[in-house]
């Protein structure tokens, strides 16, 4: 029995971990739709932040590792899909509530286009160190809050520094946390399937 390793596959350029499963269109739909329920499912991890109208989910973390894992266009679609169905009614939003009238709808438009730019810098190769996970991680929640905290100061009637006492401050050590996990799990599993950019 060999203890060898087994070599590392070259991929090329712009592939991302969505792309390892052979290419059809059942493929991209199912991937599109997973990636809707998963940040539906991780949206029920919730914990309600005193003085906030924001509770603390895992909704952001699934959003950012669904646009890594599947590139920026199926993210985005992902994304899409999963605001589209909540917005009709679909209750897997945080809290499992659902439609446009809350004042953390704002952080969901934010997590659709950070989807879209952690996908797109996957492509570049930045899902395959631990630094470089880090940076997209941390734009990517900086994506997330340029858009939900001053949604939130304008469905709220609050102040931008009120907004962001309550939208952005309680969120940073969670936000740490989960992009220390995304930086092992990403790279971790790229070094699973022994492919190397």
């Amino acid at each position: 029995m060999s203890t060898a390793a087994a070599p590392a596959r070259t991929l090329r350029a712009g592939t991302v971990l969505a792309d390892l499963i052979p290419a059809s269109r059942a493929r991209d739909i199912a991937l599109v739709v997973g990636g809707a329920a998963l940040t539906g499912l991780a949206a029920q991890i919730s914990v309600p932040v005193p003085g906030s109208p924001v509770p603390v989910s895992g909704q952001t973390f699934a959003a950012l590792l669904v646009g890594t894992a599947l590139g920026a266009r199926r993210g985005f679609l992902a994304l899409a899909l999963y605001a589209v169905a909540g917005m009709a009614g679909v209750p897997w939003f945080a809290q499992a509530t659902s439609g446009y009238g809350m004042p953390s709808f704002g952080y969901i438009l934010g997590m659709l286009l950070a989807s879209t730019v952690v996908g797109a810098l996957a492509r570049r190769g930045t899902d395959r160190s631990v630094l470089r996970t880090a940076g997209a991680m941390v734009l990517g929640s900086a994506i997330i809050y340029a858009v939900g905290v001053p949604y939130l100061a304008l469905a709220t009637g609050m102040t931008l520094g009120q907004a962001v006492a309550a939208g952005l401050t309680p969120f940073l050590i969670g936000d740490a946390l989960k992009a220390a996990l995304a930086m092992g799990a990403l790279p971790a599993a790229w070094k699973l399937v022994g492919g190397k950019g």
